[in-house]
């Protein structure tokens, strides 16, 4: 059953919404919801008395074509003033193919935009033992943000990738104590949309 998890004020009362569009990093996987940093933003927004909630649709094991399938419909529904798309560490680690990936993050840039949403692109890294393909992988979120002139975050998790005590048993997930630190990258990217 699919979800979106409203985290902060009420989509009805909040003037504007934040969408979250990503994979179990963003869905805060082996975590309660409360912990992931989509649920933290929703609390620093509370905190900074800026109007608005975020709506997390994150799924675990979400690819870029699972998002580009659900995404129409979460437009239509939360008619978000920025969307956060963090999508594209699953078809990496399953050596997808990158045009095949690009695709689906252009038509997600797109759709965003064409509502007159801002959006935050958030990049990965992969592994270096995936060799040519991990730095086509990377450089790939930085010539789509730079085509659909679109705020980029380089990596989503440099704050903590370095940090093997910040990632649970599977070394892929983060951990509670990781989630500040990443909401705190992810928000320098993030705090100049809002304005």
């Amino acid at each position: 059953m699919l979800f979106a998890l409203l985290v902060g004020a009420p989509s009805a009362l909040a003037a504007k919404t934040i969408l979250v569009v990503g994979d179990s990093l963003s869905a805060g996987y082996g975590l309660r919801p409360e912990q992931a940093w989509p649920s933290l933003l929703a609390g620093r927004l509370t905190e900074r008395r800026l109007d608005y909630s975020v709506a997390n649709i994150s799924i675990s094991g979400e690819t870029t074509a699972g998002g580009r399938t659900r995404l129409q419909a979460a437009l239509k529904t939360h008619r978000p003033t920025v969307v956060v798309i963090a999508l594209g560490a699953n078809d990496g680690l399953r050596g997808l193919a990158l045009s095949q990936m690009r695709g689906n993050l252009n038509a997600m840039v797109d759709a965003a935009q064409k509502t007159g949403a801002r959006v935050l692109l958030a990049g990965m890294r992969l592994p270096p033992n995936y060799g040519p393909y991990a730095e086509q992988f990377h450089n790939a979120f930085s010539q789509i943000a730079r085509t659909k002139k679109t705020a980029l975050l380089p990596f989503l998790l440099e704050p903590v990738a370095s940090r093997p005590e910040l990632f649970l048993s599977d070394n892929l997930h983060p951990t509670a104590a990781a989630q500040q630190l990443i909401l705190d990258h992810v928000w320098v990217a993030l705090a100049p949309l809002l304005k």
